[in-house]
């Protein structure tokens, strides 16, 4: 036995943490159905989109949530108030514990969110009513939710969390690292149930600046290939509910997943740029492996960050060549912002759920996008159509965001 096996072998049933729900809302449509549905066909859903205007703008697309929810969703009190990105977080966590067999207020449970935008989209509104009307009848309840932590706490609200609620605000790594925040507290026994995840909606401020910098697409975008020329923004989110497997096995429920491992890092390189010879992401990508128990070879498939830009998809390759050596142009890989869009802080969380997805299939769903891949980075991109697993357990999500936060996280099939 390796000696990652062994730190694995070593965790007791109060240590282990498991993955008893998910809920997700993307470009897809409301649910983690819809979603899965989407990404197997190898299509995108993004396109042209109606949120704010942007003729004004370079590019024209996003991954634009359809309007919802479905008519089967008990849409709570005051749902009509509530912000894009609360409304989509809290349609997730309630799929989520619904799956999880979870029932009243989660009094003992701890929350771990992230959001790069919170209400901003509202904000915006109000901003624009504000200067239309000279403040005459500009709605001050749009600003309610502008906070980061709004999503968040619109989840603890009204599903009575009353644990450790936390956001975390570290660029397109938050996700990620809300997971990893939500995974050791588990492991220390703060919580022994926690709902781990994020949400972001589209706003001007977001699509304007990535415009601003050159850094999207004005196709959809197309991470890994030849010829790509940027990221695509999407909004949605996503929710796990994360718990001791000692917990699950308490209330009978079997989990779904087990979340093996997380590793996280800083390049301390650039604002924006990642580092070239991707040194950080390897980093957490090493930790992840690490803490997971997992040899490089036992990774069966990567859930890239995969944004499309130039710079991020050299710099991811050479993540992976150094923490997977040769195995790196053997595993599989995908990127989900393809098919949904780059999801900012929530973006994580919401690929942790497709690697899930995934594993529960057996298949890894392709990557959306024209043209070969980049020789530069021979990466093995699933594309067209699904992948089949051929018995790998194990995938890896990765989020490599700007000022240089990277975080792993290392999901396995649920076996037991």
């Amino acid at each position: 036995m390796s000696s990652r096996a062994g730190a694995r072998g070593r965790r007791g049933a109060a240590e282990r943490v498991v993955v008893t729900g998910m809920g997700a809302v993307s470009a897809w449509g409301w649910g983690a159905a819809p979603l899965w549905e989407g990404l197997r066909t190898g299509a995108t859903a993004i396109r042209t989109f109606d949120r704010f205007d942007h003729a004004r703008q370079r590019s024209h697309v996003a991954g634009q949530v359809p309007e919802g929810p479905p008519p089967s969703f008990a849409r709570p009190r005051g749902w009509n108030r509530l912000a894009y990105s609360d409304r989509f977080a809290l349609f997730a966590a309630c799929e989520a514990v619904a799956q999880a067999g979870l029932a009243g207020p989660l009094t003992d449970a701890g929350l771990y969110f992230a959001s790069s935008t919170g209400g901003m989209l509202e904000s915006e509104w109000f901003f624009e009513e504000l200067v239309r009307t000279r403040g005459a009848s500009a709605r001050r309840g749009l600003v309610a939710s502008q906070q980061l932590n709004a999503p968040g706490d619109a989840v603890a609200r009204y599903l009575g969390v009353c644990g450790p609620v936390q956001t975390v605000s570290s660029a397109c790594a938050s996700g990620g690292l809300a997971i990893e925040t939500a995974l050791l507290a588990l492991r220390a026994g703060e919580v022994e149930c926690a709902l781990a995840g994020g949400s972001d909606s589209l706003c001007q401020i977001t699509y304007s600046g990535f415009n601003s910098l050159r850094a999207v697409d004005e196709r959809p975008c197309r991470p890994f290939r030849e010829g790509r020329a940027g990221l695509s923004l999407g909004e949605g989110a996503s929710v796990l509910v994360l718990e001791t497997l000692a917990s699950a096995e308490a209330r009978g429920v079997k989990p779904i997943a087990e979340l093996l491992g997380a590793g996280s890092s800083c390049d301390a390189n650039h604002m924006t740029a990642p580092h070239p010879e991707g040194i950080g992401a390897a980093l957490a990508l090493d930790r992840a492996l690490d803490d997971a128990g997992i040899e490089p070879l036992g990774v069966g498939f990567i859930n890239a960050h995969g944004t499309g830009t130039p710079l991020n998809d050299v710099s991811e390759w050479a993540a992976l060549e150094r923490a997977l050596g040769a195995h790196a142009v053997e595993v599989p890989v995908t990127s989900t912002k393809g098919a949904v869009g780059h999801l900012l802080g929530s973006a994580g969380c919401l690929e942790a759920v497709a690697t899930i997805l995934c594993l529960q299939a057996r298949e890894v769903h392709p990557s959306p996008g024209e043209g070969p891949v980049d020789p530069a980075i021979p990466v093995r991109l699933v594309v067209d159509r699904p992948a089949p697993l051929e018995g790998a357990e194990v995938g890896v999500s990765t989020s490599l965001a700007f000022g240089g936060a990277n975080v792993a996280l290392v999901l396995s099939r649920w076996a037991g």
